[in-house]
């Protein structure tokens, strides 16, 4: 695996997810300001809809943008066994039930998902339980969650 290609992959997703939202919250802006969204009784309220959706694409434009900006700082580093999982870590994950998931930890945008080569990779956070359960780990190494009433156990198969 190629973790500088992933990482320009993140940046480029992230990229266009900002331009993305920015467009659609200056669309939303023109539409609350519009003349003809001017209410015209207490129950128009058209464009009232149209500023709050206008308020809330700019708040995750703003988060987008801060996520990029630390992935474009962010060092990529080797993974060394001493430290164990740090940020820009890749991570193959093994399940009880077979199943492997290819996670790269990241200082922000946790869901993010990208494609490289086939694999679909996830971007995890040291804020989220898995993330922080992640951190220090070795090769090997098993993690439990507790998800709800469950408890969820992986390993780590792989780390670059």
């Amino acid at each position: 695996m190629d973790k500088a290609r992933i990482h320009r992959l993140i940046l480029d997703k992230l990229a266009a997810d900002l331009q993305l939202l920015q467009r659609a919250a200056q669309t939303a802006y023109e539409a609350a300001t519009h003349a003809e969204n001017i209410a015209e009784n207490k129950y128009d309220t058209l464009g009232l809809e149209a500023s709050y959706l206008a308020t809330g694409q700019a708040r995750r434009a703003a988060e987008i943008k801060q996520a990029l900006g630390l992935f474009e700082n962010l060092n990529l580093r080797t993974f060394d066994p001493a430290r164990g999982i740090q940020l820009s870590a890749l991570v193959l994950l093994g399940a009880e039930d077979g199943s492997e998931q290819l996670l790269f930890l990241g200082p922000e945008a946790a869901g993010l998902k990208v494609v490289d080569q086939g694999e679909e990779i996830t971007v995890i956070s040291p804020r989220s339980p898995l993330g922080q359960a992640l951190l220090g780990k070795a090769e090997g190494a098993e993690v439990t969650l507790t998800i709800g009433n469950g408890r969820q156990t992986f390993e780590v198969l792989e780390v670059h």
